[in-house]
Order: C-alpha cells, then structure tokens, then sequence
C-alpha cells in the first residue's frame, strides 16, 4: 500500500507559532538532514519542533542530482516521486581527455536502478512538507540565534528570532539535532570546531535553457577542465544536469590542494563552456539564473557528531563526501539514524542509560561510512585535490568497461551490503583493509579556515 503524500507543489505557509514553545526534541534547520530526522522522530511518537530560518520554498546552491541511495531514502520517507518535477536519468556519463563512456546505474536488489534531478527550490519544501505531515511542528522564519546551557553546559534548547518582526523566541528540548548546514551555528556556539585540515570544497551552480540537454537521459560529468588562471586541471569536474523542465543546471565543483592557491569559479566555468556545442544552448543569452556558489564541508570535519545534548547531521557535521562532493544522500541517512538514537534514547530515564544510547549516533555514522571517508579523505589529499580526476579517468580505465563501473560505484558509494556482485565484494574487500577511525576523534580547539578553500566567484 502506498503511504499518503502531501501536495509537493505551492508555496508552505509560514507557521512560526504562538510564542516560546517546549519540545522533547528541537531539529535546527529543515534542510533535507533535519526534514529526515524530523519526519522520522515524529513517526516515532517523538514530539518534535522543526525550526527553519527560511520561507518555503527556497533556492540552495546544489547540483540537483540524486543518485539511487538518495531515491532509495525518498520513496522510505514517503514522497511521490512519480508527481510532475521528478526526472529520471540511466546513470553518468563521463567525459574526460576526448573520451566518453556511460555507466548506467546499477541494478542492485536493495536500491532502486535510476537516479532522479530536482531542484532544491522546491525539493526541501517537499521535504518539510513530509515532515509536518508526519507529525512534526514546522515554524518557519524562526532563525536559531544560540544554544540554551544548563550549568553543566548540557543544551537545553534555543533562542530564536521569529518572523519579519524578529520577535525573540525560547525553545526548549531535552535534545537537539543541529542540522543548520554549512555555517554550523549551533555546534559553533556549543564549542565544536571544524578541523582545518580537514577537506572544505566550494561549488559554483548557473541554471541554463536548453532544449536540446534537457532530457538527457543521464548526469554528465566532465574530469578534463582546467583553470583559467594556473592552467593547472581543475581538481574537481564539472557538470551538466538535466532538469526536464527545459533548463538544466550546470556547475563546477572544485577542492584544490592547500599549496595551490584559489580557483576563480566564474572564469574557470566560461572557459569551459566555449569549448562546448552552441546548439546545447549554454551561452550567456540563454542563463536563467546568476552564478551562486556555495561551500561543502568534507570528511566528517567537525567532530564529535553527539556531544552534551547535541547531534550534528549533514553539513552541521561536515557530511559531504570527499570522493564527489555529494551531500543530499548522506543527509538524509545521517537524519534517520540520529532519529532513531534519540527516539530510542527518550525511552530511558535521563541520565547515564540515555547517554548509552545517544552515543549510538557517532558509533553507527562510523560504522557505515568511516573507512569510505578515512579513505576519501586520503584520496582527496593525495590525488583529487593536486590533479582532479583526470589521474583516475585516465584512457586505461576509461577503455574498460569494468574498471569504469568499480570506480563510477565507489565515488558514488553505491552497493549493496551484502555483497550483490564481484564489485561491491571488491569494494567492501577494499574498505576492510582502511583502519576504521575512532568514533571519539575531536578536531583542534581554534576555528580556522582552512588554506584550501577556494575563493567563491563573485554573483555581480
């Protein structure tokens, strides 16, 4: 039996409340983590307060394509993915050094065989949407301004200013998931710092009209660009993702090593797509939006994910991947199984037997992903970081069709656990042998920005 769906068109009405409000659970941010921790918490039984500094719908800077485990993650919360805005793609194509291939997605018996585009003007709507229907109380344009302490230093809640009228708001909860992205307010002002040596990439997104790609039946990824201002190869790619709505959404994404310097985005994106078919239509006449740029926090860079009341999701936690700059996915896995640790948490009196079971969160997110990330990280600093893709890509690997697919399932962490075939056994093999990190690693006391941080482009 299908579960019901709510409306995933139109715009949400702002629900900000009647004034301070309690929870047994607060969630900071109605990103797709804190959507999926919420919509799970409130299927649970758990009361809890989603709070959202935005109005819905609203735009992020995103490449919005989604593989299969993200598919897999939507039709388990309950969207539609068959209603009017949902595009489908085959699998990637990859271009690189006047070679392409294509790899389609594979059929594997726990995850759906197709991707899907949508964009995230609407797609955290949708989202929210699920959340609230599900039970959770969504107030949005109530931006979380810090965290409140008891004297140990447990949180206890947030303050907030809500509306156009900032009118000062007091939340409270016995647990807070901090899932306010990239800038990580919350886990800031609780003293959980990022690790500056830890990988922090920066994309650059520009919607285009295009008939002819549009409907491309599969996400292009392009491994052979180069910067315009070294000449160096961008360490990085760059993308083309249809949209089916006769746009498609065109981007770069670059992590340069820390001893090359910053990448101009803007500069870089032009120089490439001259190079492309006028009849694609990716030319200046026919943008339709600006250049917007965003960062993506990497490999787990800010630990612990759980710590006196608080557990980080997503961005907040530094959750993109460090092989391809994907972050929806482990999002929304991260939002569910920080929902069940504090579901399962409020079970138990507070106190040690609680603690036991909030620790569960940085032990499962470990579990699942610490050697791929251990090993991601590693790659980013010693391979795609200095010299992009091409390296991996390179006329060898692209000239054989197994190779191909080994490298598309691993940049993509797409496989099936247990093994379904010879490449998830290779892979799974391969992860086995990555000492898996301590769940209790802390990142150094001071903030600072990390030396490979690109530049954002300027959107004037």
């Amino acid at each position: 039996m299908r579960r019901p769906t709510v409306a995933s068109t139109g715009e949400l009405p702002p629900d900000r409340g009647d004034g301070d409000e309690d929870a047994q659970v607060i969630v900071v941010g109605a990103g797709p983590a804190g959507s999926t921790a919420a919509l799970y918490l409130a299927r649970a039984g758990v009361d809890v307060l989603l709070l959202e500094k935005s109005a819905f719908p609203r735009d992020k800077v995103c490449g919005d394509g989604l593989t299969p485990r993200a598919v897999h993650q939507l039709v388990r919360m309950g969207v539609d993915i068959d209603a009017p805005g949902w595009t489908r793609n085959r699998g990637m194509r990859w271009v690189c050094g006047g070679r392409q291939v294509h790899i389609d997605w594979p059929a594997l018996g726990g995850q759906p065989d197709f991707g899907l585009t949508r964009s995230r003007h609407d797609f955290d709507d949708i989202l929210a949407r699920q959340a609230r229907a599900a039970g959770a109380r969504l107030r949005t344009e109530v931006k979380a301004t810090g965290p409140l302490t008891d004297r140990s230093g447990r949180i206890t809640g947030v303050s907030a200013l809500a509306g156009a009228d900032k009118q000062p708001r007091t939340y409270r909860a016995s647990l807070v998931i901090a899932a306010d992205g990239a800038s990580a307010r919350t886990a800031l002002a609780m003293g959980l710092r990022r690790d500056p040596l830890r990988p922090v990439a920066t994309a650059g997104r520009r919607y285009y009209r295009s008939s002819t790609r549009t409907h491309d039946p599969y996400l292009e990824l392009w491994a052979d660009l180069r910067c315009s201002r070294t000449g160096r190869d961008l360490p990085g790619y760059g993308w083309i993702f249809p949209l089916g709505d006769g746009r498609v959404n065109v981007g770069l994404g670059a992590l340069p090593h820390r001893n090359h310097g910053s990448i101009d985005l803007r500069a870089t994106l032009d120089q490439w797509l001259a190079r492309l078919p006028e009849q694609w239509g990716l030319r200046e006449e026919n943008a339709d939006s600006p250049l917007r740029s965003a960062a993506l926090p990497m490999g787990f860079n800010r630990r612990p994910q759980y710590s006196r009341g608080l557990l980080l999701v997503g961005d907040s936690a530094g959750m993109v991947s460090p092989w391809s700059g994907e972050g929806i996915v482990q999002a929304m896995e991260a939002g569910e199984i920080a929902a069940e640790a504090t579901a399962l948490a409020l079970l138990r009196p507070s106190g040690a037997a609680r603690e036991q079971a909030l620790v569960h969160y940085p032990r499962e997110v470990n579990r699942r992903w610490g050697r791929y990330y251990r090993l991601g990280n590693s790659a980013a600093d010693v391979i795609l970081g200095r010299y992009g893709y091409r390296p991996l890509l390179n006329r060898h690997v692209m000239a054989s069709p197994a190779l191909v697919r080994t490298l598309a399932r691993l940049l993509t962490h797409v496989a099936d656990e247990p093994s379904h075939d010879l490449i998830d056994r290779t892979l799974h093999t391969l992860l086995r042998l990555v000492p898996s990190p301590s769940t209790h690693e802390k990142t150094p006391r001071g903030e600072h920005r990390a030396p490979c941080v690109p530049r954002p482009p300027s959107t004037s």
